[in-house]
Order: C-alpha cells, then sequence, then structure tokens
C-alpha cells in the first residue's frame, strides 16, 4: 500500500471546527457570544491586560535601563571566514575589488544602511582587495599580510535642511542668470 500526498487526511474528530459566536439563541453561544454582561471585557477592544485596578503595574514599578544611542551607525557585519568561503564557491571573484554590491549579490550581507563592516573571525587565505565603510583593525592586518589592499568609503555627511534650502537657492538663481 503506498500513500499518496493527495490522499493523507486526519482522523475523523482530530480536529475540532471553531465555535461561531454571536449567531443566535439556537447556538448556545448567541447574544452575548460568551462574554457574560457589560463591562470592559464584554466590549471589543480590551485594554485590561496589564491592568492591576488601579495599583501601579508592574512594567512601570521596574527600573528603567540603558538607552538607544540615535548616532549609532548600522553596519551590516561580514566575517573574513565566510569572505574566504565564498571565495572558494566561486560565488565572490577574489581578482576583482570586493565592495558591499558584490557581498550582498554572495549573500553574506544584508541591510546595514551605513555599510559593511569587515570583521576578523575566521581565515583568509586569498589575497583580496575590498573597498568597505569599515574594517577591523585585525581583519585589516589579515587582508594585507597577503597583499590584499583595504579601501575605506568615507560617507558624505547628511545635508540639514537648512544647507539643502541654500543649495537650491543657488541653483535656482544660476538656472536664472
Amino acid at each position: 500500500m503506498t500513500i499518496k500526498l493527495n490522499e493523507i487526511a486526519d482522523n475523523e474528530g482530530a480536529r475540532k471546527g471553531r465555535m461561531r459566536v454571536g449567531r443566535g439563541i439556537g447556538s448556545g453561544k448567541g447574544k452575548t457570544a460568551g462574554r457574560g454582561q457589560k463591562g470592559a471585557k464584554a466590549r471589543s477592544g480590551v485594554s485590561i491586560n496589564g491592568f492591576e485596578g488601579g495599583q501601579m503595574p508592574l512594567h512601570m514599578r521596574l527600573p528603567k535601563r540603558g538607552f538607544n544611542n540615535i548616532f549609532a551607525k548600522d553596519y551590516s557585519e561580514v566575517n573574513l571566514g565566510l569572505v574566504q568561503k565564498a571565495i572558494d564557491a566561486g560565488k565572490l571573484d577574489a581578482n576583482a575589488v570586493i565592495d558591499q554590491a558584490a557581498l550582498r549579490a554572495a549573500g553574506l550581507s544584508r541591510g546595514g544602511k551605513d555599510g559593511v563592516r569587515l570583521l576578523a573571525k575566521g581565515a583568509l587565505t586569498t589575497k583580496a582587495s575590498f573597498k568597505l565603510a569599515g574594517i577591523s583593525a585585525g581583519a585589516k592586518s589579515a587582508v594585507e599580510a597577503l597583499g590584499g589592499k583595504v579601501e575605506l568609503i568615507v560617507r558624505a555627511p547628511k545635508v540639514t535642511p537648512e544647507e539643502a534650502k541654500a543649495a537650491r537657492a543657488k541653483a535656482r538663481a544660476a538656472k536664472t542668470a
């Protein structure tokens, strides 16, 4: 006897269907639909979760810790060992300059709105040159020990709204003159 994928089914009664509430008194779950009479819990959009009867809730009694640094750089981190693995698999060309686009195409980096940072975990055995937003000291020395080159991309600082407005006005003046 062979089992066919299109014939696989649960045993009868193995899965119970969901109760349709609020569908008339004959169903046994009509009118209030099992929610009882009135009050916050009977209504939709219940916001009672975490409410402790007026006492200060636990999540507000606990101390706050840490902070989010809004100036922190968001790098996609790639290790030397993964780069070597991609070169061996033929996903990266060691003779060409390895940059963010090449690493993304090879499936090594995702996200990182401020670019890619190369870290020294793992070993690199192939000579390669990199053009990235950041590199650790260990990774830089490992790449240069094999005769490779490292070039850091210097990102232009973000333009403030005032500077952008001034630049548009200057361009407009040059256009009319």
